[in-house]
């Protein structure tokens, strides 16, 4: 699966939101084959990113708070929890 992560990652990096998210999708899309590995995690946190550029809040919103909830017992100061709170927040206050 890291060939498809790394294929959201570049689509992000070009600001192509939607096609990120099909890739971060197939990731999600097969939980077994991620099930211990950190990509199938992370992957939640990048799909979130990728639906708020493509402009679909409330799918964003749903997967800041998935990551989230996976992430609940991390160490709270661990840069992507910190990042997806504040990321997450920032939907909210962003305008319609």
């Amino acid at each position: 699966m890291y060939p498809v992560y790394v294929r959201g990652e570049a689509w992000l990096a070009l600001h192509k939101g939607a096609e990120a998210s099909h890739e971060f999708e197939k990731i999600i899309g097969h939980p077994g084959v991620v099930v211990s590995d950190p990509v199938g995690a992370l992957a939640q946190l990048e799909l979130g990113r990728a639906f708020a550029m493509a402009g679909e809040k409330a799918k964003a919103d749903t997967s800041y708070k998935t990551f989230l909830e996976v992430w609940k017992n991390a160490d709270p100061d661990r840069p992507q929890v910190r990042q997806a709170r504040a990321e997450r927040l920032g939907l909210s206050h962003a305008n319609p």
